[in-house]
């Protein structure tokens, strides 16, 4: 094969400059150029960068200073873009929040991340208002849509912002501009420190490989659907448009017939989505009968994709369909495949970016690589690759080895020429649509309640989700519950994309002589039933 011949070149010196540089040269180049399409909303890319320096200047003027963390709780829409932007033109440092958290979730990351300040949407009031009563760190919210007591109006700071935009020393290898969170391979939610270094470096990587047609350019539109909380939907989708100069149309909560006429409204060329959207094309009805005839290539990541699945969903739209492969760790990409027909190989994430290294170590050590074709734990260092955990030396030295190499916690094999399978997941975190669910906080949730003496959470393989979580449940004497009611309370106290799917009682949760519950003896027993 002529792979090896087409491994991508390096593009190093990577820039040292700031995050919001993307933005100052986008509006510098494309001003009068749609940025966001936002329901009957647009706006032009000279229109974003001077919302979200007025933006900046509000913050400032209302005490936010360079380091601070600010939360932004929103569903997409263009407030976001202009919100975080602003808060990193500010010199702050964006926490971006689940849309689909509830309060304590809310709570737990706003105090974790030591935020002061929270942008919150009017849609996500309730739930936001709620988390403050347990977050008491936070001293200002800032209110898209309609205000409310105590709160400020996000527009209103914009158009009454005056003075200039604050003057920041960045150090952009080493300063933090975001803190999403993720559970890693453990555990609650971690703080994941990215630098400007980092983000800027990815969205390099992943626009300009040489010579490919999977990258964005100026011309394309992308429909963002995939949330912006999300690193795939913050760096991949929206910097990455800015970072090239694309449209974006913005998408909130999603619907199967409001996506398609999307796609077809605005004429979208690429299309960044997950597994699941992709089984649902496959499923619903009169999509051929759709013009989609604009779009040129279908980008599929946060999940593993079946090479079957991949050439269904070809088959059904009618263009290339490539994944990639990435997390929160490392800014997100790391892998994707190539659009050429000569290069792509279906169910593979492909071969890595450029000036990202890679390499399978054993299962048992973590240190020895394993031959090629043999199965064991993709671990990756480059540019894109986290500063750590904030607040969590611990688990930043169990994820990070002291030379920068990044421990995915995927089991994978990889071929001769460098194309990597993801297999499994060494770590246990369920992948629920593309959405991250420790087993850990769901059995904590569980043991709340006062008929459940002990429980273990699994992911269980399912078609249309990718897994779903499972809940094995041990009853105290005399307690007598339905999985129905074990469901309904685990939902009462998390996010919807978290909620048991499925129950089973069991006498005795397997447990190794530490008291470890042993999660794969019981993946093992529901793989071997099905």
């Amino acid at each position: 094969m002529a792979t090896a011949r087409h491994m991508r070149r390096s593009l190093a010196p990577y820039e040292s400059i700031p995050l919001q540089e993307l933005l100052g040269r986008a509006s510098r180049r494309y001003g009068h150029k749609t940025a966001v399409i936002d329901g009957e909303k647009s706006f032009t890319y000279g229109q974003m960068g001077e919302y979200s320096d007025r933006f900046a200047c509000a913050l400032a003027e209302l005490g936010v200073a360079p380091g601070d963390r600010v939360a932004a709780l929103a569903p997409n829409c263009a407030e976001f873009v202009i919100a975080f932007y602003g808060i990193i033109k500010a010199g702050a440092i964006v926490t971006t929040v689940n849309s689909g958290y509830r309060e304590r979730e809310i709570a737990h990351q706003l105090n974790d991340s030591g935020a002061e300040t929270l942008v919150a949407h009017e849609a996500l009031l309730p739930m936001a208002n709620a988390a403050l009563g347990e977050a008491l760190g936070v001293r200002r919210q800032i209110v898209i849509g309609e205000g409310s007591s105590g709160s400020e109006s996000f527009w209103d700071l914009i158009e009454g912002a005056s003075g200039e935009v604050p003057e920041l020393e960045i150090d952009p290898v080493n300063d933090v501009v975001a803190l999403p969170y993720s559970s890693g391979t453990t555990g609650l939610s971690k703080g994941v420190m990215l630098t400007h270094y980092n983000l800027v470096s990815n969205t390099r990587q992943f626009l300009d490989r040489a010579d490919e047609r999977g990258s964005l350019e100026e011309d394309d539109v992308i429909l963002t659907h995939l949330p912006l909380f999300h690193i795939y939907g913050l760096n991949v989708l929206m910097n990455g448009a800015i970072g090239s100069g694309a449209t974006q149309v913005m998408m909130g909560r999603f619907d199967m017939e409001e996506f398609l006429s999307l796609l077809e409204r605005h004429r979208v060329t690429v299309l960044f989505t997950v597994p699941p959207v992709g089984l649902g094309l496959t499923q619903y009805p009169g999509v051929a009968e759709r013009d989609l005839s604009s779009l040129r290539l279908g980008f599929f990541g946060a999940a593993p994709l079946s090479a079957e699945m991949q050439r269904r969903i070809e088959e059904v739209m009618g263009f290339p369909i490539i994944q990639g492969y990435g997390m929160t760790e490392a800014s997100p990409v790391t892998h994707a495949d190539f659009a050429e027909p000569e290069l792509a190989r279906p169910g593979s994430i492909g071969a890595a970016l450029p000036d990202t290294e890679q390499k399978v170590v054993d299962l048992e050590s973590g240190e020895s690589e394993v031959a090629r074709g043999e199965m064991g734990e993709l671990m990756v260092r480059g540019p894109q690759v986290m500063k750590g955990y904030y607040n969590n030396d611990e688990a930043t030295a169990e994820t990070l080895t002291e030379d920068g190499w990044l421990h995915t916690g995927d089991i994978v094999r990889m071929d001769e020429d460098g194309y990597v399978w993801v297999l499994d997941r060494k770590k246990e975190l369920i992948k629920y649509k593309g959405f991250q669910v420790p087993p850990a906080e769901l059995e904590g949730v569980l043991l709340e309640h006062p008929g459940i003496a002990d429980a273990a959470v699994i992911g269980k393989d399912d078609l249309e989700s990718g897994e779903i979580p499972k809940a094995f449940v041990v009853l105290r004497p005399g307690a007598e519950l339905s999985g129905e009611e074990v469901m309904s309370f685990a939902a009462s106290k998390v996010a919807t994309f978290k909620r048991v799917r499925e129950v089973e009682f069991i006498d005795a949760v397997p447990k190794n002589p530490s008291g470890k519950i042993l999660r794969r003896a019981l993946i093992e027993r529901e793989r071997g039933r099905s």
